[in-house]
């Protein structure tokens, strides 16, 4: 595509009206199929493992165009490009002529190339504070075969994303870090085939997150994409872990999609001698419920995974699968019904040591084991869903998790389209990760102020979550409310969820280190406490006495205070502190001990352990001393 020209009419978002009092559950669509109102009519629903299927990775250096006005979707009166405009519509083919009035401002062919996944900030300098549209571009080579389904695959794209495919637009989707897919059968060309995002990261008060974050706002394509090809007919979803409260059957459905009619699927997991043939109602959709003789329950201790192979007609897809129970009896955690304490901490996708977000495996694997040092047993993965890759190496390497969606702060409560969006995003990331074993609590937000809107706008995610999956905790990191040295948590939506959650910054946001050893928590609420956040920043390699803040011994005589503070607790069962490494953050801006970073980072930014690290590793190594006994 050698210039770039006028694309259609802006695709918008099509949302429910969902009342907001009550808000509804959002609606459940099945994968495979054509997108519900809630998305754009071009989308298709999430693909389940889609590394599980036949598939050509696009990853690779893509060509940009950095577009502030967005002169290449909008004209000069600000009036988006459609059919009209050139009687053809959409992008042109770079295999065909150009007309006299084509634009002229835009040549990917001379453009510069950035390496995809990743973020555009810290691949350009002109790009490092950059927040709008860049347009990528990448060419490759297909072979389309009659009667194979083809999918575009795309894992996460922040924030807005409209998708081109020789030079036709497929839609557009609303989410910086959940998967979407466009069904391109029939589209591919022979050989030679062009796609083009317009990708925007710019912020905005109706989006989920919304204007205000405390993380680096990094823009592009930042996860795989891919062409995935399956059969005309095949498994597009499928769920299999051990039903509610017991451990002795495994429960789930398969769901079958393109344009045959299969019969019947079969199942197996040969290593626990487990075989099943289900029949597929109208639909293409199965109920499974299969009986249990022995089987190695999935732990922190031993991460015992089990290959599953679910076979269809002609399609057949393998998947690696832990199964655990996880549930809450009184003030305790019961992991595969016995008590266990959550020795976690919090971490952003982002590599401190090397800019932007994380690149790959390695820097997944390097952030999991800087948790296991700790000897972490879970990892809250904030504030937003994580790559797949990440929740299949906690997976892997024994680590519970905590995901969560970017409902974060101040979201528009009474816009049903942001209820939509957060409602859709929440969706993606439970049909996504509900087969991971190390998944064991649904976040449906980070520390939103109390009022009636918001009561309702969260409970409508609660109720969403439990909807989807009703094997694993629901919760939100909520806020605190103190009276003198006093603190409880008068959150309505405390009741709605299954852990006492939330975060409180006692000895850095206020009081001080010598101070906090007075509070006193009154937690009336028969559940599990989880305390998601606490901290304090400190640059590392500063050292001062243990009054000095942004030291390391002020952030180092902080954890040992909240161990004290927080042993008063009796219904504690856990914690993640804020946060694992240093990350980057344009709202910390002291110029000497932040410099655009946010410095509460157990591991510094250039990968050295701060003095708190061995605290908390001593800590969790009582912790667990006391529970194995």
């Amino acid at each position: 595509m050698r210039h770039l020209v006028a694309a259609l009419l802006a695709c918008v978002l099509h949302c429910p009206a969902l009342a907001a009092d009550p808000p509804q559950v959002v609606d459940v669509q099945l994968a495979g199929q054509p997108a519900t109102a809630a998305r754009d009519s071009a989308l298709m629903a999430p693909l389940q493992n889609v590394y599980g299927r036949s598939h050509l990775s696009l990853n690779g250096r893509w060509s940009y165009i950095i577009d502030p006005y967005e002169n290449g979707y909008y004209d000069y009166r600000r009036q988006a490009f459609d059919a009209s405009k050139s009687g053809k519509g959409g992008f042109y083919d770079d295999r065909k002529p150009k007309d006299k009035g084509d634009w002229v401002e835009y040549d990917f062919e001379r453009a510069p190339t950035m390496k995809i996944p990743g973020d555009w900030n810290s691949q350009a300098e002109k790009l490092q504070l950059y927040e709008g549209t860049v347009w990528l571009r990448q060419v490759f080579e297909a072979d389309p075969k009659p009667g194979r389904h083809y999918v575009l695959y795309f894992g996460a794209v922040n924030y807005e994303a409209h998708v081109y495919l020789n030079g036709k637009k497929l839609g557009m989707h609303k989410g910086g870090f959940t998967p979407f897919q466009f069904d391109v059968s029939g589209k591919l060309a022979k050989g030679r085939n062009v796609v083009v995002v317009k990708a925007d990261n710019t912020r905005r008060q109706d989006e989920i997150p919304t204007v205000n974050t405390d993380w680096w706002n990094y823009g592009g394509i930042t996860r795989d994409v891919l062409l995935a090809e399956m059969p005309a007919t095949y498994i597009a979803d499928y769920k299999l872990q051990l039903a509610k409260g017991d451990a002795r059957h495994i429960e789930g459905f398969v769901q079958m999609a393109g344009s045959g009619k299969a019969q019947q699927v079969t199942v197996a997991i040969p290593e626990a001698g487990i075989k099943a043939s289900v029949r597929l109602d109208a639909n293409g959709r199965a109920a499974i419920k299969l009986p249990v003789k022995k089987l190695d329950y999935w732990s922190p201790e031993k991460p015992r995974l089990y290959t599953v192979e679910l076979m269809a007609g002609e399609d057949r897809v393998v998947d690696r699968i832990g199964f655990r129970t996880i549930e809450t009896r009184g003030q305790d955690i019961l992991l595969n019904g016995k008590p266990v304490f959550l020795r976690g901490i919090s971490l952003h996708e982002e590599n401190p040591l090397i800019p932007g977000r994380l690149r790959g495996q390695g820097d997944m694997r390097m952030l999991l084991q800087w948790a296991k040092e700790l000897n972490c047993n879970f990892v809250r993965l904030a504030h937003y869903p994580h790559s797949e890759e990440m929740t299949r190496l906690a997976d892997e390497m024994g680590l519970m998790v905590w995901a969560e969606v970017p409902v974060y702060w101040t979201i528009s409560w009474t816009n049903p389209a942001t209820l939509a969006n957060a409602g859709t995003q929440l969706t993606d990331m439970i049909v996504r990760d509900k087969n991971r074993a190390s998944v064991v609590v649904w976040s449906v937000g980070n520390e939103t102020p109390i009022s009636a809107p918001r009561n309702a706008f969260m409970g409508s995610l609660v109720r969403t979550a439990r909807a989807l999956d009703d094997t694993r905790l629901v919760a939100a990191a909520l806020e605190i409310h103190r009276t003198g040295r006093d603190i409880t948590i008068n959150d309505p939506l405390a009741s709605e969820i299954d852990l006492a959650s939330f975060n409180e910054y006692a000895g850095w946001y206020w009081a001080s280190n010598a101070e906090m050893l007075d509070f006193r928590f009154d937690i009336r609420l028969d559940k599990p406490v989880v305390i998601t956040e606490f901290g304090a920043d400190a640059l590392g390699g500063y050292h001062a006495d243990a009054d000095t803040r942004w030291s390391e011994e002020y952030q180092d005589r902080l954890y040992q205070n909240q161990f004290r503070m927080l042993a008063g607790i009796p219904g504690l069962r856990g914690m993640t502190p804020w946060v694992l490494a240093d990350f980057r953050s344009p709202r910390r801006q002291h110029p000497y001990f932040q410099d655009f970073w946010n410095r509460k980072g157990l591991i510094s930014d250039d990968g050295k352990k701060k003095q708190a690290f061995w605290t908390l590793k001593k800590h969790y190594d009582e912790v667990q001393r006391r529970y194995e006994n």
